[in-house]
């Protein structure tokens, strides 16, 4: 089924050539279905790939998904087009009104930032508040679920010794969860972090429930009863190749980083590295979307304000 995006939108060429359905305005008024409203607070410097990225699982999907994309005010982004970002962005003012099915929050390259410093942690906190009276269900990305843990329950970030990086295995460590319903009993990630959360504070706060986990990585995806709130710590919206970039741009400038594990075959950077984990991306936005906003949230959106 599709998804609904303005058709200029990079990633609509993208999705089209992937035979994955994308839906014009018109097609879509004329169906009697309501679309999921899906805003994504996009807050990484490379816009059109993750926007790209998100739209690919989000379009994946036996429903009907519209997309609206947010920034946060004051920022212009280095390398994303403004062009771009006036035609299809939003700023918080504009949305602040709306009731959404869903939110995403993306990562952002600020995790080794106290979360304060970080110049636009106030907007950020405005809008993960008013998301608890204006949007169903909030999936937090890497830093943004870290950002999520500490805003929503004073859930610290620590700094790990080396950068956790490259795509590891994990297991579903909560055998009832539909978040992860359909699973193998080991599913693979992409990791990208130099930072993780206080393992402690989250198993003392009762809110809150680990549903997977990996040996190396640690914990991978955390909701709250019902799932208004779902923090994953990892990035499986991740392309085959985004590990690879981002090993080549710190390799060739100098920094300190290695070969990302379990990614490239033999750990050789010179073979093409191998995706093990689109399958379970796939699934785990198709159950987020499918348990826990469409099957729940309220036909009339406004509804939400009365079920924090």
């Amino acid at each position: 089924m599709p998804i609904k995006i303005p058709v200029d939108l990079p990633a609509t060429k993208t999705l089209h050539e992937e035979n994955i359905f994308v839906m014009d305005t018109l097609r879509a008024t004329t169906q009697d279905i309501r679309p999921l409203h899906i805003l994504i607070l996009n807050l990484m410097p490379t816009k059109i790939t993750t926007e790209t990225q998100l739209a690919r699982l989000l379009g994946n999907t036996p429903l009907q998904i519209e997309v609206e994309l947010l920034a946060v005010s004051g920022r212009t982004p280095k390398n994303t087009p403004k062009e771009h970002m006036l035609a299809f962005y939003k700023s918080f003012n504009e949305v602040r009104e709306n009731y959404y099915d869903g939110l995403i929050i993306t990562g952002a390259p600020v995790e080794q930032m106290p979360f304060e410093e970080v110049d636009y942690w106030a907007e950020l906190c405005e809008i993960m508040e008013w998301s608890k009276s204006h949007v169903f269900s909030t999936f937090h990305i890497c830093w943004g679920a870290q950002a999520g843990l500490y805003y929503h329950y004073g859930i610290e970030k620590q700094a790990l010794p080396e950068k956790m990086f490259g795509v590891f295995p994990h297991r579903v460590t909560h055998k009832g969860s539909i978040l992860f319903r359909g699973f193998d009993d080991v599913f693979y990630a992409p990791h990208s972090r130099h930072t993780t959360i206080n393992r402690e504070q989250v198993e003392n706060t009762p809110e809150l429930k680990i549903l997977a986990e990996s040996e190396e990585a640690g914990i991978y995806a955390i909701s709250t009863d019902g799932g208004r709130q779902i923090f994953i710590t990892g990035h499986s919206e991740y392309d085959p190749n985004t590990l690879n970039d981002e090993y080549k741009r710190d390799k060739n400038a100098g920094l300190p980083i290695k070969v990302p594990k379990y990614y490239f075959p033999n750990d050789d950077d010179t073979k093409e590295p191998l995706c093990t984990w689109r399958s379970g991306a796939n699934l785990l936005y198709s159950n987020w979307l499918n348990y826990f906003v469409y099957q729940t949230t309220p036909y009339v959106l406004t509804d939400i304000a009365g079920e924090k």
